[in-house]
């Protein structure tokens, strides 16, 4: 557990393998009730695997038999985080709690009905927009059933400025089969979610672990998804001119992980990792010398082509872990993690990758998490759905 000198804020975790639902839940919301102390949670987040899901009732319940919070979200991942480990392709139950003295917290239930002229968004809050400061969102979705690219848009007309992290529960194959929990409530679907604002801090680490390679260039000729041309010359003879230029070990990289990123900021003098919002290469089209990306493309935007491998995924995320850790004063009390299930031991070749780095970066602390199948979080200034990414919020104290 780690308590916070100035507003006495406390965050901690604890995590269960027992395969019996309601003896895991027994478990960890003992274990964090023990740990806190009398008087309840304000935050709590209960991920757990899929081996639970048809039992999230259950555990639920148990969990709330033993710990009590303010606000208790949820949902299940193909693999849970919890403390110092990634828990991939075992049950496992983690929760997570916060005591967070003089912070706002407004909890989100979306739906997405279907009409003729397509989804609505149902049950936001009519008092979030109105707020200041600007809240920032911790947004828990099932990838089957929310738009989360126009909820993101919705939210930023609804609360300019302000920043979402999350992601997408995994660990169902089809509609229906994740769970999402708000308090004593459990869903199959839709997005689940809460608004923090003021005594706590909430600071945001996205990590799309890849490195820019070659040189950028302007799109000259783009409609929709598609690229045309790229300074004025096809996109895809660009694209190969970037592959012969790679060594043989990029080269191999190249055939199964190519990306092409587009800049945030056009007003930059050059530009770096980081500016980038990075997206899928998705084909080409060797006829009309075209290339097709996993988002809509703009004439006139900057883009660059990007290689993702274990090494520039460990690389981009102690970057930007460090530069996060030497810009504030005070040490996170806590985090939420938020992998890609292309992350873990998969990519990386050994387990524990993305939560060791947090901790080595930033501090021994409470974390928990899971691996997503999209992660929210801003580049930018802007909030993005994310492949690939690592998204991660910090709870600390205010540095002023």
């Amino acid at each position: 557990m780690r308590t916070g000198n100035d507003t006495g804020a406390r965050v901690a975790v604890a995590v269960s393998h027992h395969e019996d639902a309601t003896e895991a839940g027994y478990a960890v919301g003992r274990a964090v009730h023990n740990e806190l102390g009398k008087g309840p949670a304000d935050l709590a987040f209960l991920f757990f695997s899929s081996h639970y899901a048809n039992q999230a009732e259950t555990l639920c319940a148990a969990v709330r038999g033993e710990f009590a919070s303010r606000v208790l979200l949820g949902g299940t991942g193909e693999g849970i985080i919890a403390g110092s480990e990634e828990i991939e392709g075992a049950a496992a139950v983690a929760l997570w709690a916060a005591r967070l003295p003089g912070t706002k917290l407004t909890p989100l239930r979306l739906a997405f009905p279907q009409g003729a002229d397509g989804f609505a968004i149902k049950g936001w809050p009519e008092t979030l927009g109105a707020e200041s400061p600007r809240p920032t969102f911790i947004l828990l979705a099932d990838p089957f059933t929310t738009p989360t690219d126009e909820v993101l848009s919705f939210m930023a007309d609804r609360c300019p400025g302000s920043a979402a992290i999350g992601g997408l529960v995994s660990g169902g194959q089809d509609l229906g089969d994740n769970r999402l929990l708000l308090n004593d409530e459990v869903y199959d679907g839709g997005l689940v979610g809460v608004a923090v604002s003021g005594g706590i801090a909430v600071r945001t680490v996205v990590s799309q672990g890849c490195r820019p390679i070659g040189v950028s260039y302007v799109v000259t000729k783009a409609e929709q998804n598609v690229i045309h041309e790229l300074g004025g010359s096809p996109a895809l003879d660009r694209l190969q001119a970037v592959f012969e230029s790679l060594g043989g070990e990029e080269r191999q990289i190249a055939h199964r992980a190519l990306h092409l990123g587009i800049v945030i900021d056009e007003h930059r003098a050059r530009f770096e990792r980081g500016d980038f919002l990075v997206r899928n290469l998705i084909g080409a089209d060797r006829g009309s010398g075209s290339v097709a990306i996993g988002d809509r493309v703009q004439e006139g935007q900057t883009v660059q082509f990007h290689l993702r491998d274990a090494q520039s995924a460990s690389e981009d995320l102690n970057v930007l872990l460090a530069a996060d850790r030497a810009k504030h004063r005070k040490p996170p009390l806590g985090a939420l993690l938020f992998s890609c299930c292309g992350r873990g031991r998969g990519l990386f070749g050994r387990a524990h990758h993305d939560v060791a780095a947090v901790r080595e970066r930033e501090g021994e602390m409470p974390i928990a998490g899971f691996f997503a199948q999209g992660e929210i979080g801003p580049v930018g200034g802007s909030n993005f759905l994310h492949g690939y990414t690592a998204s991660l919020a910090l709870f600390s104290e205010p540095d002023a």
